[in-house]
């Protein structure tokens, strides 16, 4: 697609204890960030992604990196607060040309990313649920084993809610997180609740972050690297929060 693409058409408490399956989990997900990583390293920049598929496109891209399990390569937080900046017309350091994205319609650009992060949970959760079954039965499978979705159910049961939003601000695991869900069978009105607040929270949070910085300071766009620090403090604030509440909790 071309840049044009980019306007409107385009008591006591027992001790907390860390699943079995946390440790398999960790493993899996670091091979996961090395593999994304790798990719990223061959030329995925948000900025001329975004100039290349315009505004459905990002949405496309928001999409898929949410809840299908191939786009775990792809960019979300700093695609999400890119196209805030592109939204606000901000020139950034490698672009060639002035570019505003949706024609500075910020709302459109924040909602429709919304919207196309709750669907791609869902569809993420439609897919666990449906490939479920199958999946236990891969016991050799180098990253999911039956065991794995069995500890998972439980810990939906306990912590689903937290989960599914907490995950938005975590690279791939937002992605793995609702095939995991619905393959544990989490209660569905339960996930498509949390699911909104979480992908509302993310998308339009992280685009209007971008747009409104962009707005007072022009020239961010010259210091992307300041810029990335921003993304990775406003993502792990929620991540914190809870943890902090995790050792209190598990320290009583």
């Amino acid at each position: 697609a071309s840049a044009g693409l980019g306007g409107l058409t385009a008591p006591v408490r027992k001790r907390a204890t860390v699943p079995s399956g946390a440790t398999a989990a960790v493993g899996c997900a670091t091979r996961l960030v090395r593999m994304r990583s790798t990719l990223l390293a061959v030329g995925i920049d948000p900025q001329k992604l975004i100039e290349s598929v315009g505004l459905i496109g990002l949405w496309l891209v928001v999409f898929a990196e949410s809840g299908i399990l191939l786009g775990f390569f792809l960019p979300g937080d700093s695609l999400l607060f890119t196209a805030g900046l592109l939204t606000n017309g901000v020139v950034l350091r490698d672009g060639h040309e002035p570019f505003t994205l949706a024609g500075g319609h910020i709302w459109l650009v924040a909602l429709g990313c919304a919207v196309a992060a709750v669907a791609g949970d869902q569809v993420g959760y439609a897919f666990g649920k449906k490939m479920g079954p199958s999946l236990m039965r891969r016991e050799q499978s180098r990253f999911l084993k039956a065991e794995y979705f069995v500890k998972a159910e439980s810990f939906f049961e306990r912590h689903g809610a937290k989960a599914i939003v907490l995950a938005r601000f975590v690279p791939i695991v937002r992605t793995f997180c609702p095939v995991i869900a619905g393959t544990s069978k989490m209660h569905y009105r339960t996930f498509v609740k949390f699911n909104v607040i979480g992908g509302v929270v993310w998308a339009v949070g992280f685009v209007l972050l971008g747009y409104f910085l962009g707005k007072a300071f022009p020239g961010i766009g010259d210091n992307l690297e300041i810029a990335i620090v921003i993304i990775v403090a406003f993502s792990v604030v929620p991540i914190g929060i809870e943890l902090l509440r995790h050792r209190r909790n598990a320290s009583v």
